[in-house]
């Protein structure tokens, strides 16, 4: 063999050895991360992917329903993706019992998700003892995020400790022409408001005898028709522009001064960051009223389609792995506004908002599960119709409470 032809025969060997690696871990993602926010925090997953080797195929298809609806309808019809983005609820479990899910056993069990999860992540992605989805952060949905420039002009000296100094808040920032609360005119924001003020206003025991407990009798009550009654109250608070706003809307108008405080999961954060904005400067972030507010828990996951091809197993295996490393998991929080899914990791470079979600994080006492972990999405589609028929309607309270009683024993 001449050398002209050694080194032809090399270079096909060493391109056939390129394409046999490539094929054994290009994974295709389906995801809804299309904002500019949320596009930068889903290049730290795919260039972690990457450096471990692996191919990145980005499948991105704009809102949460949409993408969760294109995944299905691909397992369904056999051409499934290597991963798709659902979140920390019971959204997939429809998938797994119809056994069209692979666990990522092996993984969990070496790297010790038992040990690193909290427990409302681990009831969400482990079913009948298998692991089905690897987690990549944990998102509280019910933040407070304010400008300070406007409760300088408002006159408010502290964050609120309470709901009453939270209502007087916002009164001072009617009074200085402020707008006082920021909401995006949007079932799902409605719905996210309604949650988030139950665990505030109503507390940890309230908000479990009705997501978890589904108890009718409790939503009858006097404690559950107070919540519903200041909630109400809030929308005298909300400017007219609200109907159809989406949620970035409403932070901007917070990041500008024009509002003074939102209640909105903590990727608001990235916006606040794009406007190259600083926790503590600019804005300010807490997690509810005083030093044992509860904490809701939720997030994002991907699973892994049910596929015997062991190319594929190996890419969703290097994917599992991937995104619970330490590194990437401070990588990718710090861009999507999220902390991590594990405490051993090095979070000194992280901002002030999170540092305070890491340190609630080690108080389990404080930990509540997010709405969709404990029921399942047709009754949160049917609580989100009430509430937003609430929210926009003169609906009496009664009215709204009978309504929901029967959603939660339906």
């Amino acid at each position: 063999m001449n050398q002209t032809t050694t080194r032809l025969a090399v270079a096909v060997a060493l391109a056939c050895g390129a394409a046999a690696v490539q094929a054994q871990t290009k994974a295709e993602v389906i995801h809804w991360w299309t904002s500019g926010g949320e596009s930068a925090a889903l290049k730290e997953l795919a260039n972690a992917y990457k450096a471990a080797g692996g191919v990145w195929v980005d499948s991105a298809i704009a809102g949460g329903e949409a993408s969760r609806a294109a995944a299905v309808n691909r397992i369904v019809g056999g051409t499934p993706s290597t991963a798709a983005q659902f979140n920390t609820s019971k959204q997939f479990h429809d998938i797994i019992d119809a056994g069209l899910l692979n666990n990522v056993d092996a993984v969990a069990v070496k790297d010790g998700w038992d040990k690193m999860l909290p427990a409302p992540i681990l009831n969400a992605i482990k079913v009948k003892g298998h692991y089905y989805a690897v987690p990549v952060n944990i998102h509280m949905p019910a933040w407070f995020w304010y400008s300070k420039s406007a409760f300088a002009k408002a006159g408010i000296a502290a964050e609120p400790k309470s709901p009453d100094e939270f209502f007087a808040a916002l009164d001072k920032l009617k009074a200085a022409g402020v707008v006082p609360l920021a909401q995006g005119g949007q079932p799902w924001q409605e719905k996210l408001l309604f949650d988030g003020w139950l665990a505030h206003a109503g507390g940890s025991e309230l908000y479990l005898k009705f997501y978890r407990d589904r108890d009718a009798a409790t939503v009858q009550g006097p404690a559950f028709k107070a919540v519903l009654t200041s909630f109400k109250r809030l929308k005298g608070y909300v400017d007219p522009g609200s109907p159809g706003r989406n949620w970035n809307d409403a932070t901007s108008l917070v990041i500008n001064g024009k509002a003074g405080i939102q209640l909105m999961g903590d990727w608001a954060k990235g916006e606040f960051q794009n406007a190259k904005q600083t926790a503590g400067k600019e804005f300010g972030c807490f997690p509810g009223f005083g030093p044992k507010s509860p904490y809701i828990i939720a997030g994002d996951v991907f699973v892994f389609p049910k596929t015997t091809d062991a190319a594929q197993i190996k890419a969703q295996h290097l994917l599992a792995s991937t995104f619970t490393a330490p590194a990437t998991q401070v990588a990718f929080n710090n861009k999507k506004g999220s902390i991590p899914i594990r405490t051993d990791v090095d979070a000194k470079g992280m901002d002030a908002c999170a540092q305070t979600g890491l340190q609630v994080m080690k108080d389990s006492s404080r930990h509540l599960p997010n709405s969709e972990m404990l029921v399942a999405p047709d009754v949160a589609g049917a609580l989100q119709d009430i509430i937003t028929k609430f929210w926009n309607t003169n609906q009496s309270v009664d009215d709204a409470a009978k309504a929901m009683a029967a959603a939660i024993k339906s």
